[in-house]
């Protein structure tokens, strides 16, 4: 896609609140251990690794982060905290597992207002349909696009409003850049 990070982050200054929406990293294939229990795989550590570095250079080090309690989007956020330090907050939530796009609207409503880059680890569908249900009608169509088509492993979603993150609701977001692992190396 070849996106420039530089307009990115030129961009998410110019916001109050910054959202962050990210799919877990590469997983293994659904096996006998269950889904909840599937674990990254060696390219999805380094993706997670390389996602992390990718957002602390845009300036976007969370304050808070929810992450689905899935082992697999745990293990893509423990390889992010190594980058990220113990800045954030974290939670971690069965509903963003299992709740669909009502538990990320849920999240955001328990974001304190003073907290200005919030961040969600989870799955997809529910991932990129929260970014489209998010991203205001003046949204670049090109990232609206990408969004219908679902993210890959490791992408993340960067959005931007001036209103506290409880008072976010459908299409009150200016949707700033849908990442791909590979526009972070």
């Amino acid at each position: 896609m070849g996106i420039k990070l530089n307009k990115v982050a030129k961009a998410a200054k110019k916001y109050e609140h910054i959202l962050i929406i990210m799919r877990h990293a590469k997983a293994e294939p659904f096996g006998g251990t269950g889904d909840m229990e599937r674990q990254l795989t060696d390219k999805g550590l380094k993706q997670a690794k390389a996602v992390g570095k990718g957002i602390e250079a845009l300036g976007l080090v969370p304050d808070q982060i929810s992450c689905s309690s899935a082992v697999r989007t745990r293990q893509t956020l423990d390889r992010m905290m190594k980058t990220f330090g113990d800045k954030p907050i974290v939670d971690y939530r069965i509903s963003l597992y299992e709740g669909g796009v009502q538990s990320v609207f849920d999240e955001l409503s328990h974001v304190k207002p003073k907290m200005r880059v919030f961040m969600v680890v989870g799955h997809e569908p529910t991932i990129s349909i929260s970014a489209q249900w998010l991203s205001s009608a003046e949204s670049d169509p090109e990232c609206l696009d990408l969004l219908n088509l679902g993210l890959s492993p490791a992408s993340v979603v960067i959005l931007g409003s001036d209103k506290p993150f409880d008072e976010w609701q459908v299409h009150s977001g200016d949707l700033l850049a849908v990442i791909n692992v590979k526009d972070f190396d």
